[in-house]
Formats: C-alpha cells, sequence, structure tokens
C-alpha cells in the first residue's frame, strides 16, 4: 500500500497541467490583422472582439470590436509593443483575414509573413489579401451591416464570392507561401477596398444605417513577382486566371445573341486540365477547358425550343471564354512577365529533366511559351420555360 501511495505521489510530480492555458480574461481575440509599411517600421493593426459587447445580455450598444496599433521594427516587435495600449495580450490564434497594404505588398511581403508562418498560436488557414488605393489599417477600420464583426464579414464575403462570382480567389497563408516558394508559379492575391464615405465608414452609424456610407468590397487580383506586387488584373483578367488555374466552382457570365441583345450563361460545372510538355525544344503548354452551364436568363429573339438555338449559345461562350482566357495569358506574359498561373509546375511535371535545364529562364522563356486551348461548352438546361415570356409581350 506504501509502495503504491509512493508511486502516486511521484506521478503527481510529473504532471505538469496546462502550461499553455490562457484564461478568456486575459487574451484579447484577434480576428483580423492589418500590415503596413511605415517609412522603415511595420505598422500593424488588429482587430479585436469586445467580449461584453458580443454577448447578447451584457451588450450596451457600442462597437463590437475595437482596434489596437503599433510600430516596430519587425511584425514581432509591434505586436508586443501593443501591450502598452491593450489590457490583455493579443491572441491571434482565431485569425480570419490578414490584410497586406499596397506599399508594403510592392516593397515584398514575404518578411511581414515570417512571424505568422511560425508562431505555434496561429493557424494558417485564414484569408490574405491586398489593400487597393487604402492603407490596410483603414480597411479594418469600416463598421459593417449584417456581420457586426467586420473581420467576419470580410471573411464571409471572401468565402462566398469565390465561390459564386469568379472574379476573387480566397488565398489562405499555406497556399500564399506555396506559391512565394515555388519555382514554377507566382503568388495571386485578392484586392480589397473602399467604397463611398471613408469618415463615417469608420463610425458606428455606418453600421447602422439602411445604406451604409462606406463599404469593403473586393474585386481584382493582385500578381506578384517573387514577393513583390507588380501589377492589378481586371475583373475580367482576374475571371480568366480562375478559369485557367481551375478555381471557377460557379460563376455567370453574359454574352451576346446571334440577332442582337443579351442572354446570361450559369456556369455549373468548370474544369480545368493543364499540361506541359517540350515541342522540338521548346516548352509548351495544352489548357484543357470544359464547361457545362444553363441558359441562365434571356432578352433577346432566340427560340430556345431549337437545339441549333442552344448549340449557337454554347459557341458565343466558348468564343467569348477563349478570348477572356487569351487576353489574360497575353497580360501575364506581355505586360507583367510573371508566371501566375503555374505553367512552369507544369512542365516541371511533364518533363524534370527539361524543367531543370530552363528553370533558372523561365521568365524569359514564359514570356514566348505557346499556349494551346482547347474549350468545350455544353449547356443543358433552359430553367423552368422554354422560351422567355418576353417573347409573348413582343407579340
Amino acid at each position: 500500500m506504501k509502495r503504491c501511495t509512493f508511486v502516486l505521489l511521484i506521478l503527481c510530480l510529473l504532471l505538469t497541467g496546462c502550461w499553455d492555458r490562457r484564461e478568456l480574461n486575459e487574451i484579447s481575440i484577434t480576428l483580423a490583422m492589418a500590415i503596413d509599411k511605415v517609412e522603415d517600421e511595420y505598422q500593424l493593426t488588429v482587430q479585436v472582439v469586445v467580449p461584453s459587447e458580443v454577448s447578447m445580455k451584457t451588450g450596451t450598444g457600442r462597437s463590437t470590436v475595437t482596434l489596437f496599433q503599433a510600430k516596430g521594427e519587425t511584425v514581432y516587435e509591434a505586436l508586443r509593443k501593443m501591450t502598452v495600449d491593450s489590457p490583455r495580450k493579443i491572441y491571434p490564434g482565431h485569425l480570419q483575414m490578414l490584410v497586406l497594404g499596397e506599399e508594403l505588398a510592392r516593397e515584398g511581403i514575404s518578411e511581414s509573413l515570417e512571424l505568422l508562418s511560425r508562431d505555434w498560436e496561429i493557424r494558417s488557414d485564414f484569408f490574405v489579401a491586398v489593400a487597393r488605393g487604402v492603407t490596410a489599417a483603414e480597411i479594418l477600420n469600416v463598421s459593417t451591416t449584417l456581420e457586426n464583426i467586420p473581420a467576419n464579414k470580410m471573411f464571409n464575403t471572401l468565402k462566398t464570392s469565390e465561390g459564386a462570382w469568379s472574379a476573387t480567389n480566397g488565398i489562405s497563408l499555406n497556399e500564399l507561401i506555396t506559391d512565394l516558394v515555388s519555382d514554377g508559379k507566382e503568388a495571386v492575391l485578392t484586392g480589397i477596398f473602399i467604397t463611398g464615405d471613408q469618415e463615417i465608414g469608420s463610425s458606428k452609424q455606418n453600421a447602422e444605417s439602411i445604406t451604409p456610407a462606406a463599404r469593403i468590397q473586393y474585386d481584382h487580383l493582385a500578381i506578384f513577382k517573387k514577393d513583390k506586387l507588380v501589377g492589378w488584373l481586371t475583373e475580367s483578367e482576374s475571371r480568366g486566371y480562375n478559369g485557367i488555374t481551375d478555381s471557377v466552382k460557379t460563376t455567370v457570365g453574359p454574352i451576346s445573341c446571334p440577332n442582337g441583345g443579351k442572354a446570361t450563361i450559369e456556369v455549373i460545372k468548370f474544369k480545368t486540365n493543364v499540361k506541359g510538355k517540350i515541342n522540338n525544344g521548346n516548352p509548351e503548354v495544352d489548357i484543357e477547358i470544359k464547361v457545362n452551364g444553363n441558359v441562365g436568363e434571356v432578352q433577346c429573339h432566340i427560340d430556345l425550343t431549337k437545339q441549333e438555338s442552344i448549340d449557337e449559345l454554347a459557341k458565343i461562350y466558348e468564343d467569348e471564354l477563349r478570348k477572356n482566357i487569351n487576353q489574360t495569358i497575353e497580360t501575364a506574359q506581355k505586360k507583367y512577365k510573371t508566371d501566375i498561373f503555374g505553367f512552369g509546375n507544369a512542365i516541371h511535371r511533364s518533363n524534370p529533366r527539361e524543367w531543370k535545364k530552363i528553370k533558372d529562364q523561365w521568365d524569359e522563356k514564359f514570356s514566348d511559351l505557346n499556349v494551346n486551348i482547347k474549350i468545350d461548352v455544353k449547356l443543358q438546361r433552359m430553367g423552368t420555360l422554354d422560351n422567355s415570356f418576353l417573347e409573348k409581350m413582343k407579340d
């Protein structure tokens, strides 16, 4: 009996409990973070939840979040310096959004991301975006409707948009770092900006209005070379990029009808396959795209009861898509000279030996790369009507 008691006492000494445990009343839960470059220092801004205002029982009607800001020679230093202002230690373990300032992005983002990739408290599944036309800190300072926590609004909007509208792309930290260190693909991030009156947007009045004075929106893709922002794709080119990289889930696109007017095609399935090859000593890429869609809206004179009419619309959509894909590739090749599509990776997968020979000159090779595009579009359904009721109104 004494021996058992002695063993239990020894085991108790070895049990340390949760050494890293932190009480909720000791931490500031951070859901969004912004990094700007101000002169030679990093300016870090964090959006922290106000627990008493999130709770329905104890809420007083004040803002559900507050901002803390600090500068430092490194991001880590700025984060720790916030303790001179925040009564609780900043806890980024539930981070949902990271916004990078455009000036910082043009100088290079890799150093500012090092802490976030290393810190064991931070999950890497949050989205990363680039502020466009404003600082990253100003993005975090806008009150939002529908979602009373702006970080949740930013995260959910990007997640919804990338699934329903193919001009945005939710890139996580892991995906970003993978692209930054890859030999055959450069990074891309979605842009985020403010519309309307920015001064009113920072007040609670903005969230209480039916029509907010300022809104946070996503638009255009920021493209990088190494870790530096080199330019922006247009909305059309952003859609083309997502098509090439097999990132389209569902979307819609208007096309011109054969006899004038417009029809809108709803894409329900979009599949892209990219293959690299070496042809007569030169790298080439084949892109095969298969699209299944519906006729979503008709504002023109066309008989949808005839299969040839459906086939004609499919051909028009195919031609528009091909034009869009070609324009996007040309912009990346000729204007920015940066392989954002991963064509280099495709060459590497198909022929590792040849890729080893050309990877150091890939920027030049990519600019003159021959890209072969094959597109197959099939339109399946036309909704609950054959021809539009607009036809009967015209009669």
